[in-house]
């Protein structure tokens, strides 16, 4: 809810047509419904905590601080989240601060990880992400007999490359000793 105060503010406060007006003449501008929206809003702000607000304005100031089409990307998936039925938003806010709580260099793994998904070729990341939608609806036993699959695959690769180098390693010393024996 809070986060939903932040940047329902931010957006209002970030909407570049409405800026040179000023506050009132934007208020009284908007539709009744969304006056009282607001003015709803306006409450729950108010009933928040001296540190909960600063925190909101400390977000705010670092939304307005940001590039514009950075802002955007930000207000866009504010939007997309706000679309969200209340158990998906939910269960985004949860998994929010289970990756706040992570040590920093996992946390940059898991980021590098989306960056690479989210760069990779539409039809990759497509099937990417439709692997972890069937990893989400597994159950615990199932993922792990998916991981124990996983290592044993892992471990016959291993087994068959070093099978390989010695197989070179092999066919070299026989070469060396052909050439030295003539």
């Amino acid at each position: 809810m809070k986060r939903a105060l932040l940047v329902a503010a931010a957006a209002l406060c970030a909407m570049p047509a409405l800026a040179q007006q000023s506050a009132e003449e934007r208020f009284r501008s908007l539709t009744p419904d969304r006056q009282q929206e607001l003015r709803e809003r306006f409450r729950e702000l108010q009933s928040l905590s001296p540190e909960q607000q600063a925190e909101l304005r400390k977000n705010l100031e670092t939304l307005d601080a940001m590039p514009p089409a950075e802002r955007e990307a930000v207000l866009r998936n504010y939007r997309r989240f706000q679309q969200m039925s209340a158990e998906e938003r939910q269960d985004v806010l949860r998994r929010w601060q289970e990756f706040r709580k992570l040590p920093p260099e996992k946390r940059a793994e898991l980021r590098q990880q989306l960056r690479r998904v989210m760069e990779s070729d539409p039809a990759q990341r497509r099937q990417l992400l439709e692997n972890m939608r069937r990893w989400e609806r597994m159950t615990p036993e199932q993922r792990e007999e998916m991981r124990q699959r996983y290592r044993e695959q892992r471990q016959q690769r291993r087994e068959e490359r070093q099978e390989r180098r010695e197989e070179q390693r092999e066919r070299r010393q026989q070469r060396r000793q052909e050439r030295r024996g003539g």
